[in-house]
């Protein structure tokens, strides 16, 4: 049998009152002096305390008789079993695991600080109980094993790789969405439901981090003084087509060359500009 089989043994509370009349034929057979039946009483009476079993919500009891597996149990409740079964608790409730953070290479080879939240639960016990040694111990090499082939998938952002189109940093949705993919696949064979995927820590390795972060500055600021100087040489256009429109003051060419400098510094400064007063004509 190579899938779960679900049962539901004999209601331990009738086998309870049985066991109570066991009892008290025992007690009867010892007090008439009846000792070889009063012995057998016991014998049985033993024998039968032990097929009791307590199930908790959202646990489950894997049965096997002397190596074949029986069934499983996972409707809570107060039940009897074959004396000789062995039972396997198996928890059906959620878990989540917070893996540590793991020195990987991205798609582009950079040094990064990965980890990955799972949350996870048992859905079929005959494989976690026998498909693998032991199904949390699997689940923890597994999350180690999928977010390092994740993280050599996709880089961890575009300034190196402008054309890629999900970066670990940007892509948050379309690389959680793939871990989970991979983790499903990876934990079947273990009878685990991946519930939810995500990763929990992204960062650049400590040996690079410094660099990196006056990269993504000078990028950030490459790009904030290229919207500056669009901005400028628009508001410069419109200066000039407002004073020949309006006829305002007629200016030749090296004029005008003299005002878009001035209003393009003026513009493109990082600091207040500081006003001079001419007094006399423009040629002074």
């Amino acid at each position: 049998m190579k899938q779960e089989n679900i049962i539901k043994p004999v209601n331990g509370y009738v086998m309870l009152l049985v066991e109570l009349l066991i009892i008290w034929a025992t007690v009867t057979a010892f007090g008439s002096e009846v000792y070889i039946l009063g012995g057998i009483g016991g014998f049985v009476s033993l024998l039968v305390l032990g097929g009791f079993m307590v199930l908790n919500p959202n646990e489950s009891a894997v049965l096997t008789l002397f190596g074949k597996y029986v069934g499983t149990v996972k409707e809570n409740g107060f039940y009897f079993i074959i004396p000789f079964y062995s039972r396997k608790r198996i928890s059906l409730k959620a878990r989540n695991f917070d893996s540590d953070r793991v020195k990987v290479n991205d798609k582009i080879g950079n040094p990064i600080m990965i980890s990955v939240i799972l949350v996870w639960r048992v859905k079929e016990t005959f494989k976690a109980a026998f498909e693998v040694d032991d199904y949390n111990q699997f689940v923890v090499v597994q999350c180690d094993a999928a977010v390092r082939k994740l993280a050599g998938l996709y880089p961890y952002d575009n300034i190196e790789d402008e054309d890629a189109p999900v970066t670990l940093r940007s892509g948050m949705n379309e690389v959680n969405h793939a871990l989970e993919e991979e983790l499903m696949e990876r934990l079947e064979i273990a009878g685990i439901e991946v519930i939810e995927a995500r990763i929990g820590y992204l960062a650049y390795a400590q040996e690079i981090a410094g660099a990196m972060l006056r990269r993504q500055q000078a990028t950030a600021v490459v790009a904030a003084r290229k919207k500056i100087v669009e901005g400028a040489v628009g508001m410069v256009e419109m200066a000039l087509e407002e004073l020949s429109k309006k006829e305002v003051v007629e200016l030749d060419e090296e004029k005008k060359a003299a005002v878009v400098a001035n209003l393009m510094v003026v513009l493109c400064s990082d600091r207040e500009a500081t006003p001079i007063v001419n007094a006399g004509t423009l040629n002074h």
